[in-house]
Formats: structure tokens, C-alpha cells, sequence
């Protein structure tokens, strides 16, 4: 049996045991003057507060309670939230191990709700505590019945429907107890619903200050899905009890609500569902909505979020407008298209210096040096070198656009997502190597064909090089890369094709410069036999590239698909090494160069066929998986988060991992400011993450969000971080 199992065994045991003997221990101690429980402990408590009940201990001296053995019971109609209970002082009990404990007083809060016609707040509510002076004892747990009478709330100035009547009366407009005009339905309460996976959805409602909606009020349903239905909804703790002048004692939402619900039934096979929400709404201390419709339709497979619209023959809004799809938040279409393009210059010029793409462009580099002071060659290297950059940077706009019209979700870097494009770019990368050290010549070999092909040789390496320095540059999301990119992922198309070429002007420009400004040309250092061995040493920031893919591999699949990636590069040697032996011999020699070229399938074939890992992130001590349901749980427990959005592929979330987040002041911030770690890891695709980047309009990784304990929208932070600006963050969150 496991360490945990003996543990519980043993504290069941002792705590049975001092149950039995504490009748027998306060027959023995009465004389010793210790105090009855309910005068050791005085409990008072407070339900003025609408939805929150507030409970206070005033603890004897030389007594303490234990925070762990509180319990607390709702009574009848009555749903308690999670209850709120300061940190103890920390020690390891001889009996139950490592506690926490509370001296003097201690303060609680629970919020909770009560079902239409419940009179009165009914719970129960358990404790346990210890003298610890001679005599010690422990008391047994010790239990208080509470009934409180609920507290009364103003009623609104209008209250709800027959909820459509008042609003029709008013004409749309807002009460005199209102503070402003009431918004159109669409934009005072925005819906959106997402799949965590093609069992689980996730639906959220986005509202203005002082907008709330009705928890039982919400009817859901999904629309032509024969064989399958929604599970009862799992209702989050955040609820306001509110009594309304015509629906009675009711639950309200303010702010946000993102509500869990199941799906019963087999969607193997489906790809889309058609969900329909029905809500009441109101603005606090203004006017009712008519009972609005919306139908979101939720692709199960992508994760991609999709905004509610109107349902056919569902309420007009106020001045007879159809609610039209919630208005997404404010994003990336705020910058325009030359602030948009000036972004992309400048995020492809910083490309040129990131770690990621300097390998390969020592292959430029050297081809530069090779040229030797010809202007005409340079330029030409120049040309083709750009061209492969545009080329690849167009195909990878024009691809994207191809699938965000189709629906689908899609992010920057999302191809190292792909182990078996992984695999094939550390082999392509590791033959470079092996061809900048001499192991074999590819231009050679296309000298063999003939001497109009040798001449296009040059070019056509140069082009390869640009295809390859964009391939590994997505990883390297740089600084003022971002808001380029999310401006390209929300554009019209020409506008996004536009950014995707400017990141590739960007990326080009240093060596087009180089080949066109003769000052800058004269700065190059003139050929001779030390390019051959600067040749040879640049090889190893290939090889260095190569073992980083595999790392990557590692993490997504594993160390068999690292061991069937090794064989492969093994295969893919003797290959080289054969094909450059071979050169003007035989065509038997030649086949068994093709055939061998062709056993490197093999290896890869068995890679595709790995399963994935599990999350590296979920097993990273001192942080949480991300969850947008358990985002949303300890939102409604009043708790700050700290979300990170990161990959393994991701060579700017590994340096601020390095700099900041695995520090140790980054994690004393979070302990004192009681905020809670959240990672997510997009190594692998994941369709919840995925949506999450949409919702803040994020072409990828890394995305930092900071979500304050008192609800409200999250603070984005940027991409590069310092441990100052964190902690700040985290320390506003907690106020």
C-alpha cells in the first residue's frame, strides 16, 4: 500500500481515538480550568451581506484552531460557494502532520445562493481546536447549526417580464434610477462558446459594468443532434442572491460567466453542433431585456471560439434591430495598416538576430563571402535569397487565410506542432551540416547535369536558404513581431498578405543592403582559404539546431520517436557519405545512393505513428494545467492567476522561463500575493489553448495574461519579460 494510504489510515485511527477519549479527558481536566468548546471558541455570524455570509471566531488565549477541520454544510434550499479563510500559521502536528492554525480570531466568508422561496439561511458548521498549554487536549470536532434570516435587497426599478413588457413600455430607454442609456442586447451581453474537447463545451457571457444575467433563467439546448443533449450545467460559485420584485429571491451573474456543460452522447464523427442559449438580462438600476436567442455554432474539433447570433425568429432588440453576433473585444484591427506594416519590417529585421535563425544564416553568410568583391554575384545572392524569403513568408500568408476561411484555428509556429515536420526539419538541417563540413557537395552535384543548371545552382540554393530561415524563424516570435502578426490574423486578406510580405522584406533586408550599398559591401572581408574553414565551424550551429528539434521531438513524443529520429539522421549520412563517393562512377552505385535515401522514409514512417506525451506542463511542481473551467473556478473564488501561454519550440518563452519565471522572486510574488501559476503548454496542438490566443487576439506564443482577484478583464503583459513588470502585475492583481 502507498505512503498516502498508511498516512490516512493513521490520521482515521488517532482522530477516531481522540474522540473516543475526549469525554474521559474533560471529566479529568475540569478542574484544570480548561474552557467549554463554544467559550474556547465564540462564533458570531453576519448575513447582512447579500450572497455572502461572514463568520468570525474569537479564540481564548493559549487556544488555537485547526483551518483544515473546518466544515460547512448548507442547509435546505441553500448553495454554499467556496469558503474564504486567511493562511495559518504553518507547523507539523505530532498526530495529523503538516497543518495550519489560527490564533486570536480568525474571519471566514462564504458565499452562497438560496432557491426561489427559501426564507431563511440554514448551515451547519464544524470545527476543531486544542489547548495548547498544560493540560494539552484536543477537543472532538465540534458542530453549530445556524439560521439567520436573509437579507433584504432593494428591488430594481424595473424588474424583468414578463420581462419585455417594461422595456417595451420604456421605448428602450433607461429608467430615472439608471445611471446611462442601456445598451443594445448584442453589445450589453456578449455570448460565446467554445469545445474544450468533443465532449466538454464551455460557454461564456461577457457583460458590461452593472449588467448581470439570471442563473435560472438560462434554458440551453443543442439543435439538430439526434442522439445527443446536454448534461446539467455546472453552475460556478460566483453567483450574487438578489431579490427581484417579480421573480423573487433569483442568482444573478455580474461581469462574466463561463459555465461548464457535458454533452451526453457519441460525437465521434461530428464535427459542428448548433447550440441555442435563451437568457434574461438587466442593467442594474435600469431596464430589463426581452428574453433574448442566440445560436452559436461550435466546431468540436479546432476548439476555435464562435459568437452567438440571433436565432431565427428570436426578440428584436430595442429600435427593432435583429441581436446581431456579439461584437468581439477591441483588438488588433485598432492599428492600422501602415503601423501594421512598419510592425513587420521591424519584427523580420529582429528575426535576423535570434537564435533560431542564425544557423542557417551562416549558410548566407559564407555563400556573401564566397562571392568574393563581384557586385553582380552578390547581388544575385541577394535576389534569390529574398525570393525564397517572400516566397515562403506569401505561401504561409496565403495557407493561413486558406484555413481561417475554412474555419479553422491556426497560430504562428503551429508547424513545429507537427512531430513529423520536426523530424524532417532536423534532418534537412543536420544534411547542411554535413554539407558545410565537407561531407558532401550538393552543387556539385548539379554541376554533373549540365552548365546552364550548374549556373542556377547558386541561385537555387540561395533561394532554399530563405525557405529554410523562414521555416525555423516562427518559433522566434520576436517583441515587435506580435501585434504585426495579430493584425495579419484578424485583416482582410490583401491587408494580411501585405504584413506576411513585409516580415519578409524585414528578414531580407540586412543581405539585399549588403549586396546594393557598395559602403556596406567594402566592410566584408576578402576571400581567401579561411571561409573554407569558417565553413567547416559554422556546421556546428547546424548540428546544435538539429539536437534543439530533437529536444522538441522529445517533449511531443517521447524518447522512442528521439531514438527513430537518430536512426534516421544515421540513414541520412551514410546516404551523403555514399552519394559523394559515388560521383562519376556507375549508375549501380547511383541506385544504391537512391535506395538508401529512400530507408530514411522508414524511420519517420514509424515516427508519424507515436503517440503523444503527456503535458509536460501538468507535471511541473508549483503550477496548474490550464483549464478554462478551472480559470473559471478560481476566478469565482476571488483568486489572482497568472496565465502562461508557452511551448518547447518556443525560444522566447524558454528565455523569459530562464530570466523570469523560474526565478526566485517570481515565485515569492506569487506566494504573497496568494496568486495561482497557470501554464499552458502548446507544444502539441490543443484546441482549448488555441482559443484561449484568439480570445486575446494572440498570433501565438508566448501569451502572459494577469487576472485580478476582484474579477474583470485580464491584464495582457508583453512578450519579453522583466522580473519587475511581473511582479507589479501580480501585485496590482492582488489588491
Amino acid at each position: 500500500m502507498s505512503k498516502t494510504f498508511h498516512l490516512a489510515l493513521l490520521t482515521g485511527l488517532l482522530l477516531g481515538l481522540l474522540a473516543a477519549l475526549a469525554p474521559a479527558a474533560f471529566a479529568q481536566t475540569q478542574d484544570d480550568n480548561i474552557l467549554p468548546v463554544t467559550e474556547a471558541y465564540k462564533l458570531t455570524a453576519d448575513a447582512s451581506t447579500p450572497g455572502t455570509l461572514k463568520l468570525h471566531w474569537t479564540i481564548a488565549p493559549d487556544y488555537y484552531l485547526y483551518r483544515g477541520r473546518m466544515k460547512f454544510t448548507a442547509g435546505p434550499g441553500v448553495t454554499l460557494g467556496a469558503a474564504r479563510l486567511p493562511s495559518g500559521e504553518k507547523h507539523v502536528d505530532p498526530y495529523l502532520g503538516p497543518v495550519e492554525t489560527y490564533h486570536h480570531a480568525v474571519d471566514a466568508s462564504i458565499p452562497y445562493t438560496v432557491a426561489p422561496g427559501t426564507a431563511r439561511l440554514q448551515l451547519s458548521v464544524q470545527y476543531q481546536g486544542c489547548h495548547e498549554v498544560e493540560p494539552k487536549i484536543c477537543y472532538p470536532p465540534h458542530t453549530e447549526h445556524l439560521d439567520l434570516p436573509l437579507p433584504t435587497a432593494a428591488p430594481l426599478p424595473v424588474a424583468g417580464n414578463a420581462l419585455g413588457a417594461a422595456l417595451q413600455q420604456l421605448g428602450g430607454g433607461a429608467s430615472a434610477g439608471s445611471q446611462s442609456a442601456p445598451l443594445p442586447p448584442e453589445q450589453a451581453f456578449q455570448f460565446t462558446a467554445l469545445a474544450q474537447d468533443p465532449q466538454h463545451l464551455l460557454l461564456r457571457w461577457t457583460m458590461p459594468k452593472d449588467y448581470y444575467v439570471y442563473r435560472d433563467h438560462i434554458a440551453l439546448r443543442l439543435k439538430d443532434a439526434d442522439g445527443l443533449k446536454l448534461d446539467a450545467p455546472t453552475w460556478p460559485s460566483g453567483g450574487v442572491a438578489h431579490q427581484d420584485a417579480q421573480l423573487g429571491a433569483v442568482t444573478v451573474y455580474f461581469g462574466e460567466l463561463e459555465l461548464p456543460v457535458a454533452i451526453d452522447g457519441d460525437t465521434a464523427g461530428r464535427r459542428k453542433l448548433t447550440l441555442e442559449a435563451s437568457f434574461l438580462g438587466c442593467q442594474d438600476g435600469g431596464v430589463c431585456y426581452p428574453l433574448m436567442t442566440r445560436d452559436v455554432a461550435v466546431d468540436l474539433q479546432s476548439g476555435a471560439m464562435a459568437n452567438g447570433v440571433a436565432a431565427p425568429g428570436a426578440p428584436t432588440a430595442a429600435g427593432g434591430t435583429p441581436n446581431a453576433a456579439a461584437a468581439p473585444p477591441a483588438g488588433p484591427l485598432q492599428t492600422g495598416l501602415f503601423a501594421a506594416l512598419l510592425l513587420a519590417l521591424g519584427g523580420g529585421l529582429i528575426l535576423n538576430l535570434m537564435p533560431c535563425v542564425l544557423p542557417v544564416l551562416s549558410i548566407k553568410a559564407v555563400s556573401l563571402l564566397e562571392s568574393g568583391e563581384s557586385p553582380a554575384r552578390r547581388r544575385r545572392h541577394a535576389l534569390a535569397y529574398t525570393a525564397g524569403v517572400l516566397a515562403s513568408f506569401a505561401a504561409l500568408g496565403l495557407g493561413i487565410l486558406a484555413l481561417r476561411a475554412a474555419g479553422h484555428a491556426l497560430g504562428w509556429g503551429t508547424q513545429l506542432q507537427q512531430p513529423l515536420l520536426v523530424a524532417a526539419l532536423a534532418c534537412v538541417i543536420f544534411a547542411l551540416g554535413l554539407s558545410m563540413s565537407g561531407v558532401v557537395q550538393f552543387g556539385a552535384a548539379l554541376g554533373n547535369v549540365g552548365s546552364t543548371l550548374a549556373n542556377r545552382g547558386g541561385a537555387a540554393g540561395d533561394f532554399f536558404t530563405g525557405v529554410l530561415a523562414v521555416v525555423v524563424a516562427s518559433p522566434c516570435t520576436a517583441p515587435y513581431m506580435g501585434g504585426a502578426l495579430a493584425y495579419a490574423f484578424a485583416a482582410p486578406a490583401l491587408h494580411a498578405l501585405l504584413v506576411f510580405l513585409a516580415l519578409g522584406v524585414g528578414l531580407a533586408l540586412p543581405f539585399l543592403a549588403i549586396a546594393y550599398v557598395p559602403a556596406l559591401a567594402r566592410w566584408l572581408p576578402r576571400p581567401g582559404r579561411w571561409m573554407e574553414t569558417l565553413k567547416q565551424v559554422l556546421a556546428f550551429p547546424m548540428y546544435l539546431t538539429a539536437a534543439w528539434l530533437a529536444w522538441v521531438l522529445a517533449n511531443q513524443r517521447g524518447a522512442d520517436a528521439v531514438g527513430l529520429l537518430l536512426v534516421a539522421m544515421v540513414l541520412l549520412a551514410l546516404a551523403l557519405w555514399w552519394f559523394e563517393r559515388s560521383r562519376g562512377r556507375g549508375p549501380l552505385r547511383h541506385a544504391l545512393s537512391a535506395v538508401l535515401a529512400l530507408a530514411v522514409l522508414a524511420p519517420l514512417y514509424l515516427l508519424a505513428q507515436v503517440p503523444a506525451t503527456a503535458n509536460a506542463a501538468a507535471a511541473q511542481e508549483g503550477t496548474v494545467p490550464y483549464s478554462a473551467a478551472k480559470l473559471a473556478q478560481l476566478r469565482a473564488a476571488n483568486t489572482p492567476v497568472f496565465v502562461d501561454m508557452t511551448a518547447d519550440w518556443c525560444i522566447t518563452c524558454k528565455a523569459n522561463e530562464h530570466a523570469v519565471l523560474d526565478g526566485a522572486a517570481f515565485h515569492a510574488a506569487l506566494e504573497r500575493t496568494g496568486a495561482v501559476y497557470m501554464k499552458g503548454d502548446w507544444t502539441n496542438e490543443n484546441p482549448a489553448i488555441t482559443a484561449f490566443l484568439q480570445r486575446y487576439h494572440s498570433p501565438g506564443v508566448p501569451l502572459y495574461v494577469v487576472f485580478p482577484k476582484g474579477g474583470g478583464a485580464g491584464r495582457q503583459l508583453p512578450t519579453v519579460l522583466t522580473t519587475a513588470m511581473v511582479t507589479q502585475a501580480l501585485e496590482a492583481a492582488a489588491q
